[in-house]
């Protein structure tokens, strides 16, 4: 599945990149607001269920796009590599979850006046690594999921700038397992929402 992934995803941008007059390809990086779904987790002493909601923290991403361009749509294929944060309290610690994947956003974009344009599609999610501080983390149920990119953007001659929502589409848990009996175990929804700003070049 990993090697489809990596496959399909340089097609994509190697297509754009010999498209036509005002197509091409380019790198962008960026900062990220990020937030994971629920843990929910069971304390060994006293067997009760809890459930936590994640603070939100900054993350990162860099990588490369194609973009096919038209007069009034677009078609960007973006490969990026994400590197999502979130803290949960537990047991009175605060403890950061990191989450680091390969996403193939492929946008539809529409260019609505001059420099300025809006977009959304599919984001394809690969996820490479996962880990909460402090406790042992299993593989993710799905290390292949989608989502949904949507935002908006501004083009400056070869610089663009955007902003963009991004959503899991379904839950994707991973337990967590605690070194002593009276740990907390469980599992955590590694599916991040996200508000991303990023800067991109065109090459």
């Amino acid at each position: 599945m990993k090697k489809t992934f990596l496959v399909v995803a340089f097609a994509l941008i190697g297509s754009s990149a010999m498209a036509q007059s005002g197509s091409g390809f380019g790198v962008k990086a960026g900062l990220s607001y990020n937030k994971n779904g629920d843990l929910i987790s069971s304390v060994g002493d006293g067997g009760q269920d809890i459930v936590e909601g994640a603070s939100g923290k900054a993350g990162y991403h860099f990588g490369f796009w194609g973009k096919l361009d038209f007069p009034k749509i677009y078609l960007r294929p973006e490969l990026v590599y994400s590197k999502t944060k979130s803290s949960y309290d537990i047991d009175g610690d605060s403890q950061d979850y990191d989450v680091s994947k390969l996403d193939m956003p492929v946008l539809l974009g529409y260019k609505l006046i001059g420099p300025l344009h809006i977009f959304a599609g599919p984001a394809f999610q690969y996820t490479l690594k996962n880990d909460l501080e402090g406790l042992t983390v299993e593989d993710v149920e799905n290390d292949f999921t989608v989502g949904l990119n949507a935002g908006v953007g501004v083009n400056l001659g070869r610089l663009g700038l955007d902003v963009r929502y991004e959503r899991g589409f379904s839950e994707n848990e991973a337990e967590i397992i605690g070194d002593n009996i009276t740990d907390v175990s469980g599992r955590v929804d590694s599916r991040p929402s996200q508000i991303i700003f990023a800067l991109s070049l065109k090459l």
